[in-house]
């Protein structure tokens, strides 16, 4: 029959053809059969190809999933390189085009910096003349400043000296205060007992330091001679009694301690300069009257003095007030140094030896030399009042 030989059974998978025919009783039988059965192979053909496609299924999708994330960190990479160079790019642009810029702005800001400078410099030079520092004092202040960068070199070599040098001993403690110090220069040879200096530097009794004295060391320890730069408490951290006190301390540290340095107690002098020649000579004076008097204590004796050396000082302070205010240290200013007007009498070594009360006081002193330069300006020479000052000491 024509229509059981375009059956698609023939088409199936060659597993197929092992079923068996069933008994067919009519000729349409056979049809049904056979489409049935094409039906039943075909579901098995589906299943078999579902088994058989899934685990080809999921190794598929494993590799796609690595070689996507691989390639999306790969891009991920280029990206930002790409940024950065872009970024990179834009940045030396932007550097390029604003160096004008740039370099105008600092213009600007030189010139304003300039202008500034200038304001500040006038306004000042006006609150200067409404203060009463006048155009003199200006110059003479400008004059010292020049004085001073061209003294600088030789300052830089005693400095190094100070700080550096093994000879000295710095800021050696003598007493309880914050300016209780000394500095001592030492001979390098050491071949028995050394002379002895106590200095007091000066500084208009406002920047005295141990420190003025350094060349002063350096030269005579040079010469095996010790020499101790006695500090002392500056107006205002202190006044005039205070300097006095600070100094007679020091003095007592020498005389007392000195040996251990190498220094010979019974050969030590006594020397101050400009303000310190006043503080030491009011120092002496001092601790005269206080041995000669009753029941007096003291850690030193103006006898363990060999000799007074003072350079340039001031020692009657009634003639100084009037011509320290014209020099600028104002009369309000140095009259409280001195503790007020009464107290001038007291710190003035040429009239308190003239008192006749302390005539044995006058007599303990040791003997004094005092020097003076004809063209001071910061203290004036006045030879009356050096052979004054000699006639009452004998």
């Amino acid at each position: 029959m024509p229509s059981q030989m375009i059956l698609p059974i023939t088409n199936l998978h060659p597993s197929h053809s092992l079923l068996e025919k069933p008994n067919s009783t009519s000729d349409d039988d056979p049809i049904t059969i056979t489409t049935t059965t094409t039906t039943t192979n075909s579901l098995l053909f589906e299943d078999e190809k579902a088994i058989s496609i899934k685990p080809l299924l999921s190794r598929t999708l494993s590799y796609t999933n690595t070689n996507t994330s691989t390639t999306t960190t790969t891009s991920a990479t280029h990206y930002q390189q790409r940024r950065r160079r872009i970024a990179s790019e834009n940045s030396l642009s932007s550097l390029s085009s604003s160096s004008p810029d740039r370099r105008n702005s600092f213009g600007h800001d030189v010139g304003h910096a300039a202008s500034e400078t200038f304001l500040i410099t006038r306004l000042s030079w006006k609150l200067l003349k409404y203060l009463g520092v006048g155009y003199k004092w200006i110059t003479r202040f400008l004059a010292l400043s020049c004085y001073s960068f061209l003294l600088f070199p030789g300052f830089f070599q005693v400095g190094y000296y100070y700080f550096f040098s093994s000879q000295v001993r710095r800021s050696i403690v003598y007493g309880d205060q914050p300016r209780n110090r000394l500095d001592l220069y030492l001979p390098k040879n050491n071949d028995g007992p050394k002379p002895v200096i106590a200095f007091v530097t000066g500084g208009a009794w406002i920047i005295g330091y141990k420190a003025w004295g350094c060349l002063l060391g350096q030269q005579l320890s040079e010469r095996d001679i010790i020499v101790a730069c006695i500090d002392y408490r500056n107006f205002p951290q202190g006044t005039m009694s205070d300097m006095v006190k600070d100094a007679s301390q020091g003095i007592s540290f020498v005389c007392n301690n000195i040996a251990e340095y190498g220094g010979d107690p019974d050969r030590i002098y006594l020397m101050g300069q400009s303000a310190g020649a006043h503080i030491a000579a009011c120092t002496l004076v001092e601790q005269a009257i206080n041995e000669a008097g009753e029941g007096e204590s003291t850690s030193w004796s103006v006898s363990q003095i060999k000799a007074y050396f003072g350079l340039s000082g001031g020692y009657n302070l009634f003639k100084l007030v009037d011509y320290f205010h014209s020099r600028g240290l104002y009369r309000s200013i140095f009259l409280s140094i001195m503790e007020g007007e009464k107290s001038l009498e007291r710190f003035s070594p040429e009239v308190v030896v003239q008192n006749p009360n302390i005539r044995n006081a006058v007599s303990l002193l040791p003997p004094i030399i005092l020097f003076h330069g004809t063209a001071d300006y910061s203290i004036p020479f006045d030879a009356r009042v050096l052979r004054k000052l000699f006639k009452e000491l004998g």
